[in-house]
């Protein structure tokens, strides 16, 4: 059986890394702008990562341009803007598409194991976030209103 385990994805940095290396971690997929309306969520993302990563959490940063063109900056910039603004320190990636024919194998793979609204698969907007369990598997689904701060007892649960 296919887990998220199974992939790999280009680090912000260049580097490739796999997915494989965060097994036996609960993870927080979410695909981020930051020239969007949900972007203050990266500080909320970044509280989640600290007060959770000692107990196995990691949350894993997607940044994603496929919306209204609200992540523009190269993968350099992407990652000096969270870094300064946000302070974020949470293992982000390069920039991916998250919809269409190009959509990455991951992001297929994510909208497969938990279709949205009405069993929709495709991301609707920036920070979609998907949560997934230690094995590998997704547990579930948020949109991009539900807050960091509102799927903390589902992320509790997972790392119980």
């Amino acid at each position: 059986m296919t887990t998220v385990h199974d992939f790999s994805a280009i680090a912000i940095d260049g580097t490739e890394r796999s997915l494989s290396d965060f097994s036996g971690r609960v993870l927080l997929i979410v695909n981020v702008a930051s020239r969007c309306g949900f972007t203050p969520q990266y500080r909320g993302l970044e509280a989640l990562y600290r007060s959770h990563r000692d107990a196995g959490l990691e949350v894993l940063g997607f940044p994603c341009n496929q919306f209204g063109q609200q992540e523009p900056g190269s993968d350099e910039e992407i990652a000096r803007y969270c870094s300064l603004t946000w302070e974020v320190s949470f293992p982000m990636f390069a920039r991916i598409q998250v919809n269409g024919g190009s959509a990455h194998p991951l992001y297929r793979f994510l909208k497969q194991a938990a279709p949205g609204v009405l069993g929709t698969e495709s991301i609707k907007w920036n920070f979609t976030k998907f949560l997934v369990g230690r094995d590998g598997r997704v547990v579930r689904r948020f949109a991009p209103g539900d807050s960091p701060e509102s799927i903390q007892d589902a992320i509790v649960a997972a790392l119980a």
